[in-house]
């Protein structure tokens, strides 16, 4: 028994060696811009707002057809860095474990759960059904699979005109793996979907930003995005709120004609 005692700590203690030297300490990736607030906390003062609204239909049709026409969406569990050389370095091991390749790979659905978007209690809520394996330098292949749940969070930046998302995982769960791995494979899931899924790009500037031709004015009426603000009920509703400007061929914006005395 204390033989056996002993087996299990150094195993544990191993996995989390093996994990702090080839993929370091966990950390989250942060969003490029602010969180989205709710249209209450923006000013629409001499603004015009446009509203888009998207229902859980949407997105789950979207990735529908990514897991139908493109296959089952695939990324490493650690990241394969590079010297100044160029040349492999650090978690290297990732590429060259040909018969046990380091990779999660998120599935359609597993053990009764769908990966998709749910709207739950004004928060975007992401089921995930995975699988995957892990090869250890010194060790046995892991294959693991299991389900878990994410929160989406938005972030528009203004200077990129971009909105963002950002997928932060609540919770995983492994089935049918041994206590001793269950938390280390956790651990090296959840860094894989921060390292490589985030930030999502959702919507681009160009995407937003308007410029319609008025040929009586010669000019062009713009409207640059100043802010998105993220509503969420029974479905999505992004307030996109816009500042207009009239800008004349071969010339700077117009300015607004000077107040009636």
């Amino acid at each position: 028994m204390r033989y056996f005692l002993a087996l299990l700590v150094g195993a544990i203690l191993g996995g989390l060696l093996v994990f702090f030297l080839f993929v370091g300490v966990p950390r989250t990736t942060p969003l490029p811009a602010s969180t989205t607030q709710t249209p209450e906390a923006a000013s629409t003062t001499e603004t015009g707002t446009a509203v888009l609204t998207l229902d859980e239909t949407f997105f789950n049709t979207l990735l529908g057809t990514i897991f139908r026409d493109l296959g089952d969406i695939t990324f490493q569990l650690a990241k394969v860095e590079t010297d100044s050389e160029g040349t492999e370095a650090g978690a290297s091991f990732v590429r060259t474990q040909g018969a046990c390749p380091s990779r999660v790979v998120l599935a359609q659905e597993a053990s009764g759960v769908r990966t998709g978007v749910r709207f739950v209690d004004n928060r975007i809520i992401a089921p995930l059904a995975f699988s995957g394996s892990y090869a250890l330098p010194i060790g046995p292949c892991i294959n693991f699979r299991g389900t878990g749940q994410a929160n989406i969070q938005l972030a528009f930046d203004p200077a990129k005109q971009n909105l963002y998302g950002q997928i932060n995982v609540e919770g995983l769960n492994l089935e049918n793996m041994s206590p001793a791995f269950s938390g280390l494979v956790a651990l090296f899931v959840k860094r894989a979907i921060d390292e490589r899924v985030n930030p999502l790009e959702v919507l681009r500037g160009s995407q937003l930003t308007l410029a319609v031709p008025v040929q009586a004015s010669n000019g062009t009426l713009r409207a640059q995005v100043k802010d998105v603000r993220a509503e969420v009920t029974d479905v999505l509703r992004l307030h996109v709120i816009y500042d207009f400007s009239g800008v004349r061929a071969g010339g700077p914006p117009s300015l607004p004609p000077p107040p009636q005395s």
